[in-house]
């Protein structure tokens, strides 16, 4: 079964998701948060998703975020929406800076590094990266 992440925000949610065998996170998708639930349902009807992995935006003394009450009403409803399925919070900080640094490393041209769904995809990989690190 695959672990599932999401780096979410009001206007975007970046989605990485593991392998099976979950050896290797990739990014899957950028999806508005209106559209999240269907795009999850679609998903879950092809795919087994054994956990969902949900940035936790912290501040740098280890307070939460202003967005953190937006991503606990986003975990609430996943919780709610697939109750089968266990929601882990988990540090995001520094994902987004991480994520446009690897696309600039990459070559890419700089509109790709100023495309924010691609940044967002890119930091849910590495929230998961991170998440896989410390719990294997």
């Amino acid at each position: 079964m695959r672990i599932m992440a999401f780096d979410y925000g009001t206007k975007r949610i970046g989605i990485a998701v593991t392998d099976p065998m979950q050896i290797i996170a990739t990014g899957l998708d950028t999806i508005h948060p209106l559209k999240i639930i269907d795009y999850l349902k679609k998903y879950l009807q092809t795919e087994q998703v054994e956990r969902f992995v949900l940035g936790e935006p912290k501040q740098m003394d280890n307070t939460p975020s202003q967005s953190a009450m937006h991503v606990r009403g986003f975990a609430n409803l996943l919780k709610k929406t697939f109750p089968g399925i266990p929601v882990e919070m988990f540090d995001e900080r520094f994902t987004s800076k991480m994520a446009s640094a690897t696309i600039a490393q990459s070559g890419m041209g700089k509109k790709a590094r100023q495309n924010k769904e691609l940044v967002d995809t890119i930091s849910a990989v590495i929230l998961l990266q991170s998440w896989m690190s410390k719990s294997y």
